[in-house]
């Protein structure tokens, strides 16, 4: 297959795809005769794994790993569960940071009159001013 074949099985852009390929992260794919990339079921593979991977948030580096077990025959499925479990984890606090904000700038919207006045609760919550003068 060509790059924009393997473009359009695997949702990303021939850039992206080349982009991993100098990154070392895909397996390199063979060169034809005309210095054309040929992909394979493996890089298809690789590919797929890399974009299902980052869209439930795991990084560039951690799809590496993710895809050196993909490599490992001898890989213990329990090895895998845990790098899920340590994601899992971090979007958990992630979120939980999230609604922290959320509250924080729902309570500050609320507060504030929105009125013509200069006082401003929202400004005074934000630079930490207990009560501004208007």
């Amino acid at each position: 297959m060509n790059i924009s074949e393997v473009a359009g099985k695997t949702g990303l852009n021939s850039k992206t795809i080349r982009f991993y390929e100098e990154k070392e992260v895909i397996t390199p794919p063979s060169r034809a005769s005309n210095g054309y990339r040929r992909y394979g079921p493996t890089q298809l593979n690789e590919l797929l794994l890399i974009r299902r991977a980052r869209l439930v948030g795991f990084s560039l580096d951690e799809c590496r790993e993710l895809l050196a077990f993909s490599r490992d025959p001898s890989r213990r499925s329990a090895d895998v569960k845990e790098k899920a479990e340590q994601k899992l984890a971090e979007i958990d606090g992630k979120i939980t940071e999230l609604l922290e904000m959320k509250a924080t700038l729902t309570a500050l919207t609320e507060q504030c009159p929105g009125d013509s006045g200069a006082r401003c609760p929202i400004i005074e919550g934000l630079t930490g001013a207990s009560k501004a003068v208007s």
